[in-house]
């Protein structure tokens, strides 16, 4: 099957999952920065929140320009990884409407961990598809990154039922992390 479908619709996910957390950033009832100041918790886990769609998206981009096609699995997969991410616009509001309280600090953290195992998931599809020898799997190679980011959210999890702000900060160094596009795959393509 033709990949542009699919990613197409990944696209306009994406778009909607970044434009439903714009819309629930509310302007301050008032002129001054002081006004402003109840309403930061949802402005910095909205900005984190877009950071971190705008990598999946970068990468997915990527990653679909080293392959020539998609089977049902390869979709399946997909659309795994998109339902993980839909649910970030809830948690973002969750977050700043609680000033990073445990619960939503912590499933916040779950959210992206089943996120980055459901990217796994659709690398993998997508190798087994395209073989051993094909572009992508000579781009993937070592996912130290991936690796690293699963790792930091495990440990952000349990962290922040101690201390929430600890926890959201490894969020943070995650999209630090990966805040440079995963450049493996533009060097294979570039030979």
């Amino acid at each position: 099957m033709n990949k542009g479908r699919m990613e197409a619709f990944s696209d306009g996910v994406m778009a909607i999952i970044i434009t439903i957390m714009m819309l629930e950033l509310r302007a301050p009832h008032g002129t001054s920065l002081a006004d402003f100041r109840p309403l930061l918790p949802a402005f910095i886990s909205y900005v984190v929140s877009f950071v971190f769609i705008g990598i999946y998206w970068t990468n997915h981009h990527h990653l679909f320009q080293a392959v020539q096609k998609v089977n049902g699995p390869i979709l399946w997969a997909n659309l795994h990884l998109l339902f993980w991410l839909s649910l970030v616009p809830f948690l973002t509001a969750w977050i700043g409407q609680n000033s990073f309280g445990t619960w939503p600090v912590a499933l916040y953290g779950v959210d992206f961990l089943l996120a980055a195992m459901a990217y796994t998931i659709l690398v993998r599809t997508l190798l087994a598809h395209h073989g051993k020898n094909s572009t992508l799997a000579a781009a993937i190679g070592d996912d130290r990154k991936g690796n690293i980011s699963l790792a930091l959210y495990a440990l952000a999890i349990p962290t922040a039922f101690f201390y929430p702000m600890v926890s959201y900060g490894f969020y943070v160094l995650v999209a630090i992390i990966w805040i440079v596009p995963d450049r493996r795959i533009e060097r294979v393509l570039l030979k």
